[in-house]
């Protein structure tokens, strides 16, 4: 007596699952996200554009963002070419040396007590010492060539590498380590294949920070000799009270830096993605 019932119950199509709203809190939440950076760097130009005209201030004090715009497009791209192209060469030179010299230096400082004790301490020295007053006796012994310039920008980087790959290095539980001695692995695969790749973060977030901080070190050097570079750029327009043009050349820098600081994060997802800081919901 039921089995037509059921046959029919199966037969029968079945319905469609009730459509799920996303809560209006969370859609604000999520446009928030989405769009307030550039809505808040868009009001900001906005306001200053206002704030220009209205109380008439002088191009040679405080230019509106549309003088600025004139003045980076009145400037041949040549010009732009050369100046960015000098200052991109040299913070990038600065750079891989300090990757290059800050890493195994850090490797040193993290496996030897001896050499932590007796280099740390210069090093902090070296840190703390104002590159802008040393600047001008580094061109003055080094010469008026690249070098002067890649190395105040390895001065100006390096550190935070070797602060953090430390810190990343000593950062790992004693439990792998433990581990891996009781396997019989040694110092140098403890290292390679434990410590290291632990530290990655570590290391990543200083190589973003080291690129910014490669640029102002190029421009430092540039402002002391330098022919050619944004600095330079920068320096000249000033002193020819071209303030439109000195501010179009510290955007060009500002987007330089953020660049490079996007290609490290993007180098951090393509090689080490699991080093990546893990996004809150």
């Amino acid at each position: 007596m039921n089995s037509p019932t059921i046959s029919a119950n199966a037969s029968s199509p079945a319905q469609p699952l009730p459509e799920v709203r996303e809560p209006f809190t969370a859609k604000i939440t999520r446009l928030l996200d989405a769009y307030a950076p550039p809505l808040a760097l868009a009001g900001l130009i906005l306001v200053w554009e206002l704030a220009t005209w209205f109380f008439a201030i002088p191009s040679f004090l405080l230019p509106a963002p549309s003088a600025i715009v004139r003045a980076a497009f009145d400037t041949p791209l040549s010009v732009w070419g050369g100046h960015i192209w000098a200052t991109l060469r040299v913070a990038l030179m600065g750079y891989g040396l300090a990757i290059i010299v800050s890493v195994p230096l850090a490797i040193g400082l993290a496996s030897s007590r001896f050499l932590s004790r007796t280099l740390y301490p210069i090093l902090v020295i070296v840190q703390s010492t104002p590159i802008v007053a040393v600047a001008p006796i580094i061109v003055v012994t080094l010469g008026a060539s690249d070098l002067p310039r890649v190395f105040i920008t390895f001065l100006i980087t390096f550190f935070p590498i070797v602060v953090s790959t430390v810190t990343g290095l000593l950062a790992t539980p004693e439990e792998l380590i433990e581990l891996s001695r009781s396997l019989r692995a040694g110092r140098k695969r403890e290292y390679l294949q434990i410590r290291l790749p632990y530290a990655l973060p570590h290391v990543f977030s200083a190589l973003k920070i080291s690129t910014t901080l490669s640029v102002i070190g190029a421009v430092v050097a540039e402002f002391v000799a330098a022919e050619k570079g944004l600095g330079f750029f920068i320096a000249f327009s000033t002193s020819f009270f071209k303030i439109p043009a000195a501010f179009a050349g510290l955007v060009v820098l500002v987007a330089i830096s953020l660049i490079l600081f996007k290609l490290v994060g993007f180098a951090q997802e393509k090689l080490a993605p699991w080093s990546l800081p893990k996004k809150q919901d």
